[in-house]
């Protein structure tokens, strides 16, 4: 009996065999083939409704802005999803036609809830509906959000966010972040020094998990032609090629990754398919969560 079953055997009888149990053992095996039929269709209708969700929160995602003399910016982004629906999301919008907003955000966790706390901070954020809140000032923006997605009040789902406001008649980016991954900034290279990397970011909780927690902003100046990257963890936390989840061996993490950005830029490759690339070759194109990238060029 246990070779047989051990073997892969779902039943067995043994001669000589009783007709009323035969009986009994073939429904019991066809009531376990419907069970099993009705959960494949019932994972399939989830998966198609998760992949529906999925395009649905893409499909908010804002559209590439060409470079614009008038504008002086352009911003691009990638978009990956991950295998389960993901609580990724970014946007940029002008709040007039001095001031620049642009933000990413990330959601803990996988699954429709994370998805439906991101869109749903999207669609506070792009309609200023935040109580007395200055859109202008990053800061304000991050505590108005923590006093209004409560992890408590959202199925103890929390965010991390970047936040920045950019200045183009006095090219200034003033920015505030809470638990987010810094924001990479690249100065262009002159004739007398090497391009330089800073990493912006500020001190603070993720959003929901303090009532009372507070935020801090920075200003920097930018140059003419400099190149702001806002990202994800997703980007980075990473195995390499072959290598399981939590093994041993690092994942890429936040400093190999900004390394990977600096190299790129000394051998003037740097692009948002060149940095997907060499994650990408890194990771074995696999990515266990979301993976958001902005690229805003502040051109010459």
């Amino acid at each position: 009996r246990v070779e047989a079953l051990e073997a892969g055997a779902d039943e067995l009888l043994f001669k000589p065999v009783d007709t009323a149990e035969l009986a009994a053992r073939v429904k019991a095996g066809m009531r376990l083939h419907q069970l099993t039929q009705a959960l494949k269709a019932q994972t399939r209708r989830l998966e198609a409704e998760l992949a529906e969700a999925a395009t649905y929160v893409t499909s908010l995602l804002p559209a590439d802005t060409p470079k614009d003399a008038a504008e002086q910016v352009s911003i691009t982004s990638r978009f990956i999803s991950s295998q389960e629906l993901g609580g990724d999301c970014f946007d940029h919008y002008w709040l007039d036609p001095d001031y620049l907003v642009m933000y990413l955000l990330d959601v803990s966790g996988h699954g429709l809830g994370a998805a439906l706390l991101s869109t749903s901070v999207l669609n506070v954020l792009r309609s200023q509906s935040l109580p007395g809140v200055n859109f202008y000032r990053p800061e304000t923006v991050l505590k108005g959000l923590n006093e209004a997605f409560q992890m408590d009040d959202q199925n103890d789902k929390y965010f991390t966010i970047w936040y920045g406001v950019y200045n183009k008649a006095g090219r200034k980016l003033s920015y505030a972040s809470a638990g987010h991954p810094p924001a990479i900034l690249i100065n262009p290279a002159t004739a007398s020094t090497p391009a330089a990397l800073d990493s912006l970011r500020t001190p603070g909780m993720p959003i929901g998990m303090m009532p009372d927690a507070s935020y801090k902003w920075e200003r920097c100046h930018v140059a003419e032609g400099s190149r702001l990257y806002i990202f994800s963890d997703g980007i980075y936390e990473l195995q390499p090629t072959g290598q399981k989840r939590n093994a041993t061996v690092p994942q890429l993490g936040l400093d190999g990754f900004t390394r990977l950005i600096s190299t790129l830029e000394s051998n003037h490759q740097l692009s948002l398919d060149a940095i997907i690339q060499k994650v990408s070759d890194f990771g074995g194109n696999h990515f266990d969560d979301d993976l958001s990238l902005l690229e805003i060029d502040f051109c010459n």
